[in-house]
């Protein structure tokens, strides 16, 4: 039987780096990983919260954070930026402030950046995002991924593959379908990949979406 393994987690320290950098001693290590996961979730509310795009994508690729003693470095990878920064000129010091307030750190300093994503549908967070989208918008399944992966080649990707699983169109029994375009070499090290797992909440109940994107050989 097949062992499965994730990706990126299988790639780290040759064509993968991580999402956190920072030291912890054992004792505070959790701490740590929850102030990370408080204020990626709480980014990625307010976004969704504040700014709604035309395709239903608040274009988030990922968040990445670096810790200092005295400081929290945050930056933001979007397909859009210019709806953050030019929307509201003190929307990211507001976004800022209600961060700080969420994590109670008064003796540290938070600094949160946003980079744009020049190719967005080359990220496999986005792609997600918008057959998400587009499932919400009860269009069917193989024609959303399709699509996206129409998208993905034109943005220079060597090879997309695409999984749903769950009640796909409101049928009875949840099963699994798949589509890949190109070449997806997971077994190999060197091969860069791209992967993401993505929950969608439909009326039919929650569907998951996972998206592995092949882009260069090291």
């Amino acid at each position: 039987m097949g062992q499965k393994i994730h990706p990126l987690g299988f790639r780290l320290g040759t064509t993968q780096s991580h999402d956190s950098i920072w030291f912890a001693q054992p004792t505070n290590y959790s701490e740590n990983l929850k102030e990370d996961k408080i204020i990626r979730d709480f980014i990625k509310n307010y976004i969704q919260k504040t700014i709604r795009m035309s395709s239903g994508v608040e274009g988030i690729g990922r968040i990445k954070i670096k810790k200092r003693i005295d400081l929290i470095q945050v930056i933001i990878y979007m397909a859009v930026p210019k709806l953050l920064i030019e929307g509201k000129p003190r929307r990211i010091e507001e976004l800022q402030i209600n961060v700080q307030k969420k994590l109670n750190c008064v003796n540290r300093k938070l600094n949160i950046a946003i980079t744009r994503i020049p190719n967005a549908y080359r990220d496999p967070n986005i792609l997600a995002e918008f057959i998400a989208g587009q499932l919400k918008n009860r269009i069917p399944f193989r024609k959303a991924i399709k699509k996206a992966i129409e998208l993905a080649e034109q943005a220079g990707t060597k090879g997309v593959q695409v999984q749903i699983a769950g009640r796909i169109d409101g049928k009875e029994i949840a099963r699994v379908e798949w589509i890949r375009e190109g070449r997806v070499p997971l077994q190999t090290i060197r091969a860069k990949i791209d992967y993401c797992s993505y929950p969608v909440r439909t009326i039919y109940g929650v569907l998951g979406i996972k998206v592995w994107i092949f882009l260069n050989k090291e």
